[in-house]
């Protein structure tokens, strides 16, 4: 179960889109070098308001480029970076995965999911309409965000456009994904 990173992404300061770049290092317990969200601690301006001693469970955000496409059918135009996220996979069911998931990305780094990205009202500030495609209802009827998830660094290393990427499930039972 695996598929590839088609792009990393990364911003020093606050900005809804992150450029593309040509690789990106992640740092154990701490996230994306120079990115502006790496942390121990939150560091989401609306989380940091209300508690910013809480504990980042969102060191790197990973949305899977299928996305895209499936915005696109929509008549939305979306591309790498541009919904703030730091790796961009393919080929790997990223909402589906149960929490605690690891993901390999290259050879060396590897993240754990924590949970779901809640999108927030900038998405519609980037592209007015985007929010009702990135939020949707499952078969079940039950409320689906779809716009990637959150995880923290557990081993760091270089990670690039083209890089393998491997999944390894947790043991137990799998707890789905809930937003962080």
């Amino acid at each position: 179960m695996g598929g590839s990173v088609a792009a990393v992404s990364s911003n020093r300061t606050y900005s809804f889109s992150k450029p593309n770049r040509d690789s990106i290092t992640l740092i154990a317990g701490f996230g994306v070098e120079g990115d502006v969200h790496a942390g121990v601690t939150v560091k989401h301006r609306f989380r940091m308001a209300k508690d910013p001693s809480q504990v980042n469970l969102r060191q790197v955000h990973l949305i899977h480029e299928e996305l895209f496409e499936e915005v696109r059918e929509a008549g939305f135009e979306v591309g790498a970076g541009q919904l703030g996220e730091n790796v961009t996979t393919r080929g790997v069911d990223l909402l589906g995965l149960p929490t605690g998931a690891r993901l390999l990305l290259g050879d060396e780094a590897v993240v754990e999911v924590t949970g779901l990205r809640n999108p927030c009202a900038q998405i519609d500030g980037f592209q007015k309409g985007l929010m009702k495609q990135v939020v949707g209802r499952g078969e079940d009827g039950r409320v689906r965000f779809k716009s990637g998830v959150m995880s923290v660094v557990l081993v760091g290393g270089v990670v690039r456009p083209g890089d393998i990427v491997k999944v390894e499930l947790p043991d137990g039972p799998h707890r789905p994904l809930e937003i962080v």
